[in-house]
């Protein structure tokens, strides 16, 4: 394959230089909003010039520009790929979802509860619809002391969390789960990594100080070093209100952390509810906090859910095999 990536909006000049260094030719739009129509100019350029065989468009505002201009520059495979899951299905949303199927190939969802929705809430044929399960690849070996560098002591019960601060994360649960358990758990201290809008992070910081959790819950930002912060953690919590198939959880159980999770979305095909960890209903504090009462509480339980959820995502959630899912789709629909 002779890969090349479209970078859109938004470049990250490491991720940029990284992929460069891998030998992946980096396209960037630069597009600095919905309405920059010629900055797409390139890429039809492009996709005409070097006769691409195939164009894999990730995410919804992606599939909806991939697909169209990539059946103008007459690309032979156009395939669209969701990562996410989505509450409602709004008609105008709805809508342009099917012009999206009308002109994939197939589109790829990430979850079989993904691939559901689709079908059932945004009208995707089934014939169309492909699940190839994500995956991440092997986590780095910790080098840091993350407990050391924020001043936790070494017997402090430690919960953490790994994500992009957004709505449908639901963080405001787990902070006022922390609130709950804080008077009754002594010396807690929950860990948040992870970056998003600054209205996002305002709020939280809001109801950190709302909570009086300042001295409890440490914002810690983006982390390059989440296997370190993972190290420091006694429990490794997901309290989203909806998923499509969360790496940040697939990377807990690479730590071989004891993991509390909410139930939505892909969450269940991961981890079964008191084999590689806790389910709770979501937006359920009280039941979120219980469970990582109970987890905090019990050493012997948290190693072996660990322990599970660990050899789980090395035998069945490994990169190499969602890369071959990938290649072979892209065989069969060129062939």
């Amino acid at each position: 394959f002779d890969r090349l990536v479209c970078v859109t909006r938004h470049t990250d000049r490491d991720v940029v230089a990284e992929a460069v260094a891998a030998g992946v030719r980096v396209l960037a739009l630069g597009r600095r909003s919905r309405w920059d129509l010629w900055r797409w100019l390139p890429l039809v350029t492009l996709l005409r010039r070097d006769r691409v065989d195939v164009l894999h468009a990730h995410m919804f505002g992606s599939s909806l520009w991939g697909t169209l201009l990539g059946r103008l520059a007459r690309v032979p495979v156009i395939i669209a790929h969701e990562h996410g899951s989505e509450t409602a299905c709004r008609p105008v949303r709805r809508f342009l979802r099917g012009m999206i199927a009308r002109r994939a190939d197939i589109v790829v969802a990430v979850s079989e509860a993904e691939g559901r929705r689709l079908v059932v809430a945004e009208g995707v044929s089934a014939d169309k619809v492909r699940v190839i399960p994500n995956a991440i690849p092997p986590l780095s070996t910790p080098s840091g002391d993350v407990r050391a560098e924020l001043g936790i002591p070494i017997d402090a019960p430690v919960v953490a969390t790994v994500t992009v601060i957004r709505p449908e994360k639901a963080l405001g649960n787990l902070l006022r789960a922390a609130a709950l358990l804080a008077p009754e758990v002594r010396g807690l201290r929950v860990l948040v990594a992870g970056t998003g809008p600054s209205s996002e992070i305002e709020k939280l910081e809001r109801l950190v100080r709302d909570l009086r959790l300042e001295g409890s819950v440490s914002l810690l930002g983006r982390r390059a070093d989440i296997p370190d912060v993972l190290a420091a953690a006694d429990v490794a919590v997901l309290s989203s209100d909806r998923e499509g198939r969360p790496l940040a959880l697939m990377e807990y159980m690479a730590a071989g952390k004891a993991i509390v999770a909410t139930r939505v979305g892909g969450v269940p095909e991961l981890v079964e509810n008191g084999v590689h960890g806790v389910l709770v209903p979501p937006r359920d504090v009280n039941a979120l906090a219980m469970a990582i009462r109970e987890l905090l509480g019990d050493p012997r339980r948290r190693a072996e859910l660990g322990r599970r959820a660990r050899a789980r995502q090395q035998a069945e959630l490994n990169f190499p095999a969602m890369v071959e899912r990938v290649e072979s789709l892209y065989q069969e629909l060129a062939s």
